[in-house]
């Protein structure tokens, strides 16, 4: 695409602006902000809980609105700068798909346990768990089961979620989008994971960081050659600071 007609940039947080440690970058919310300063708006994109998404967006001072939960939970921002937030995905469907794992793995899967991540009460949409099992084992049970429960389930690296079916980053980044005023083809996005794949495809330039998962940097425009928040900074200062 013409870089001159980025309007915004669309990142997620895990892998992406945070190291292997989960610590942010400085180099990202360097580089973030001083594409904020020229009126770039940096919309953040996670499988995060909304509210560590804010906190994160408010310590780096980013304007664009929020899609948390891997699309279940937005923030956007109104024609009069007010911030409204939106629950998308349906959390009693994950909860029932949760329960359903939880009784299969418990009977099938004795060596397992399906515990959910310490910040399970706060999450809006969706139901994430540590990576005691394999995602295929839990994607298999729920083929095999005769109920449908309209779910898909995630491996971020860092957590294994159970989303609703009719929500993911992709979509909810194209409402969010829309509402700021801009298309998605307008917007550069960077990430790291397969389940950034969702946002990525939809966006008019594909960044993946050089940490990304394979699968990702098949899917993208570019690929950095440095990892984690440097590879963000690579990427905002070669497709927007550089002609600004």
């Amino acid at each position: 695409m013409n870089t001159k007609k980025i309007k915004a940039i669309a990142v997620d947080i895990d892998g992406t602006i945070t190291d292997s440690d989960r610590r942010i970058c400085i180099s990202a919310i360097e580089a973030i902000r001083a594409a904020e300063k020229i009126g770039i708006p940096t919309i953040i994109v996670t499988g995060n809980i909304f509210f560590y998404a804010t906190a994160t967006a408010t310590l780096i001072g980013t304007t664009g609105g929020i899609v948390a939960e891997n699309g279940g939970v937005i923030s956007e921002i109104d024609s009069e700068g007010i911030e409204k937030i939106k629950v998308l995905g349906n959390f009693q469907k994950t909860a029932k798909a949760f329960e359903y794992l939880n009784s299969e793995v418990k009977n099938k899967y004795k060596d397992y346990e399906l515990k959910k991540v310490d910040d399970s009460e706060s999450r809006l949409s969706e139901i994430a768990i540590y990576r005691t099992i394999d995602e295929e084992i839990l994607k298999n049970i729920l083929k095999e089961s005769p109920e449908e429960f309209s779910v898909e389930i995630y491996d971020t690296q860092f957590a294994i979620h159970i989303t609703d079916i009719n929500v993911n980053k992709g979509s909810s980044l194209e409402t969010v989008a829309k509402k700021s005023g801009f298309h998605v083809n307008e917007i550069m996005a960077i990430g790291d994971s397969e389940n950034d794949i969702e946002f990525l495809k939809v966006c008019g330039l594909k960044v993946a960081v050089a940490n990304a998962d394979k699968i990702l940097k098949e899917t993208a425009d570019y690929v950095c050659k440095n990892e984690y928040g440097d590879g963000v900074k690579e990427a905002i200062e070669k497709f927007i600071l550089k002609g600004n």
